[in-house]
């Protein structure tokens, strides 16, 4: 069994934090497994209540684990990760990962772009475009808030009916004929605001991130996407080739 060294230069609870990880990692804990009590965790490593409490909480918060008031810490959901290679459908990412996806369509309406909208996707202000916000989910937990805006002469009679039964990119090549050309991402964390909180199911706390995508038909943009992902249900894998 690892142990803390009392003699080291490392905080006690950030060893206790690697200990915990370890714990989780080796012994393949579940999702949702409970952990030792903080009483059994004092005892078993020798350590105050108080470094036990205050690895606990950074553990919390890095999304390793949850409490429950009253019954204990449990081992959080395993993190979603989403390779960045290529294009990429948030519905058939889920699907690879043994989880069952769904959207819900929160509004749809047709604007006129204002000036940040038409800078963004290299239109004219004034220029029509679909706006739509959905919560894609995973096994029916909140998993990202996405705010898109397509260009309305590019899909015409696109609807909310369409986004709420199928898959965004599904339509578009399939009803539209589109075809993608390149993407570009831009990643940022942020602090959760209240509503996205609420509806995310998650705390204005903890961190998450803003993803914003450019989606391009040769030279032509046909999408302007910005999502907030979960900090603790996300995580982004990229390759790097010379």
């Amino acid at each position: 069994m690892k142990k803390v060294n009392k003699k080291s230069r490392i905080p006690l609870y950030y060893q206790l934090m690697d200990i915990i990880v370890e714990m989780i990692e080796i012994e393949n804990l579940k999702e949702d497994d409970k952990l030792p009590s903080e009483r059994e965790l004092c005892e078993q490593y020798d350590v105050s209540r108080s470094t036990v409490r205050q690895a606990i909480q950074e553990l919390e918060k890095e999304g390793y684990i949850y409490r429950e008031h009253g019954k204990g810490t449990f081992v959080s959901p395993k993190k979603l990760k989403q390779d960045l290679l290529g294009f990429y459908s948030f519905t058939e990412e889920m699907k690879k990962m043994g989880k069952k996806p769904k959207s819900k369509v929160l509004n749809f309406k047709v604007i006129k772009c204002n000036e940040k909208i038409a800078k963004k996707m290299k239109l004219e202000i004034g220029d029509k475009v679909y706006e739509f916000t959905r919560l894609r989910l995973a096994d029916n937990e909140p998993m990202m808030l996405e705010t898109s805006y397509v260009p309305c002469n590019r899909f015409p009679d696109l609807t909310k009916k369409e986004l709420q039964e199928k898959p965004m990119y599904d339509i578009f090549t399939g009803k539209y004929d589109a075809s993608f050309t390149r993407a570009e991402e831009i990643f940022q964390s942020v602090l959760t605001r209240s509503f996205e909180a609420e509806l995310l199911e998650y705390s204005e706390d903890f961190p998450s991130m803003m993803i914003e995508r450019i989606t391009y038909e040769k030279d032509v943009i046909i999408e302007y996407t910005k999502g907030i992902a979960r900090g603790d249900r996300f995580k982004f894998h990229v390759i790097l080739n010379k």
